[in-house]
């Protein structure tokens, strides 16, 4: 070594050095670790509903406590899949500590989350919310509620479109009734035995056919063939009817069945429906299956949240809040929404139910801006006299009352909509402003929605709820943010409504004990 030089000296490292007293596992985890707070809340909670769902009887059972306790902590440490779980559970410090050694397969943790906690996760997330209560860290005043769409575990690939379904099984129902013509022309006898009526009893040749009476169809026409088993004709159409059109007919209905009024469904999942997720606005409009999820949030804490499956947020606020009574016991005071939820619909059953409305509708925004005043062939910035019912255009021409009729929402909500039309426009100067159609300006109104939008605009424009709708920015987002962009979480692992519902729950209990953590 030169001179000048300092000797490097290394601390020992002596790997098969015993030690008098081995260090315990709770030595290891430090005092203020998540996986203590995970820990001492778990404690305190009811698990009686994850009881109930063991039988008894056999060997032992992993104790559902610790397995609960493993399954949020996981989560909250973006370990997901069962067998990291499993993994994580034979080598990391904290999953031993907080397991107490116990070191079920990945078969037991799946068993126990796609079994056990899919009944029990609306009783445990209660009990959570409950303690939250209990320690006034949410009081079920304000409620912000947004949703967003995860993608489901399903092929993006395989898909059903209910259009398809339904332009296939028309083509079909053609080809059935032209090949039933064709069976009635061959067969002399079978027309003189049924005369006018030609299988009139089985659904007639004009008439559809669902696959029930397709199938007796095929049981008669098969007692005509042994009748005359010679007629090649006839065999032959009993036979495209029974292995070809019958199947597909049979099938067709099984996707409407399965459709239930959505637009489509994934194959390996069919409670997902196809939507467009934010993250993918760039990739050409791509469509994934996928759910969309209604969470309720107050001071960044989970309070509600319930999964759907129609794409839109509108038609889901009220089985939103339906369900979060029902399940939770969660009845808010004010509800504060985006745009997104302003429906008459959604604003008549707030009002029902007691709810102060603080939820935007479409037009709320632009109404602020000075540019709307200057929109004046818009109905909303005309003058509408009460007395007479009429409307007052900027050319001063009236427009009249003319008829009401009702239009029904997606749920069978039927809001009344009055038309009012202007008595004479041919010869204004301003009809090509106002108007593109060839006779007099009309114009639909609810005045019932008008009345619901006067009350929400008053509530937003107050203090209070300007400083409820800049909290709601940071509040639901904070929670959404933090499931999905944190803690990485943009697929779901498993397939059927029920047990995503499941995966949610798990997301929603982590979330808010470790909110507790920094609280």
């Amino acid at each position: 070594m030169k001179k000048g030089h300092n000797r490097v000296t290394f601390k020992p490292y002596t790997m098969d050095q015993p030690a008098l007293l081995p260090p315990t596992l709770d030595e290891l985890v430090p005092k203020e670790h998540l996986v203590r707070v995970v820990n001492q809340t778990i404690d305190v909670l009811n698990i009686d509903a994850l009881v109930r769902n063991y039988k008894g009887g056999g060997t032992s059972s992993f104790h559902p406590k610790m397995m609960l306790k493993v399954m949020v902590y996981a989560y909250s440490q973006r370990v997901y899949t069962s067998r990291k779980i499993a993994k994580a559970l034979r080598e990391n410090i904290q999953f031993m500590w907080i397991a107490g050694g116990n070191k079920p397969d990945f078969r037991t943790i799946n068993r126990f989350r796609g079994s056990v906690m899919k009944k029990a996760v609306g009783e445990v997330f209660t009990s959570v919310l409950e303690y939250l209560i209990e320690k006034k860290y949410v009081k079920l005043e304000n409620y912000f509620v947004d949703g967003t769409k995860i993608e489901s575990s399903a092929n993006k690939y395989q898909w059903v479109w209910a259009k398809s379904t339904t332009n296939y099984k028309k083509q079909l129902q053609e080809k059935i009734k032209i090949l039933l013509n064709e069976i009635d022309l061959e067969n002399e006898k079978e027309e003189e035995e049924y005369g006018d009526d030609d299988l009139e009893e089985l659904g007639g040749k004009n008439d559809d056919v669902d696959g029930k009476q397709l199938r007796e169809m095929v049981d008669k026409l098969n007692k005509r063939l042994k009748e005359m088993p010679d007629d090649k004709k006839l065999a032959k159409a009993v036979k495209t009817l029974e292995t070809d059109y019958l199947p597909r007919e049979e099938k067709y209905e099984e996707q409407e069945k399965i459709l239930a009024g959505r637009k489509s469904y994934a194959k390996t999942d069919p409670e997902a429906t196809f939507m467009r997720m934010k993250e993918d606005h760039m990739l050409n409009g791509q469509l994934k299956p996928g759910y969309n999820i209604q969470t309720g949030t107050e001071n960044q804490f989970v309070v509600g949240f319930s999964v759907h499956q129609r794409p839109g947020d509108t038609a889901c606020l009220i089985p939103h809040m339906e369900e979060i009574e029902r399940e939770f016991g969660v009845r808010p005071k004010r509800v504060i929404a985006d745009a997104g939820y302003g429906s008459e619909e959604n604003y008549a059953h707030l009002e029902k139910e007691n709810c102060e409305n603080y939820v935007k509708f479409n037009l709320f925004h632009k109404e602020q801006k000075r540019s709307w005043q200057k929109q004046r062939f818009r109905v909303e910035n005309w003058k509408y006299e009460q007395e007479s019912d009429e409307y007052v255009c900027p050319a001063n021409e009236r427009l009249t009352f003319r008829r009401e009729f009702n239009k029904k929402s997606e749920l069978g909500y039927s809001s009344r909509i009055r038309e009012y039309e202007c008595q004479n426009c041919s010869g204004c100067p301003m009809k090509s402003e106002c108007t593109r159609a060839a006779g007099n300006r009309k114009v639909n109104v609810s005045l019932t929605l008008n009345r619901f939008r006067d009350q929400a605009r008053t509530n937003l424009l107050s203090d209070l709820g300007r400083k409820l709708s800049i909290q709601r920015n940071v509040d639901v987002e904070s929670v959404f943010g933090q499931i999905k962009h944190n803690w990485g979480f943009r697929r779901f692992l498993l397939k059927g409504k029920d047990k995503v519902r499941t995966e949610w729950g798990l997301l929603c209990i982590a979330h808010n004990i470790a909110k507790l953590a920094v609280q």
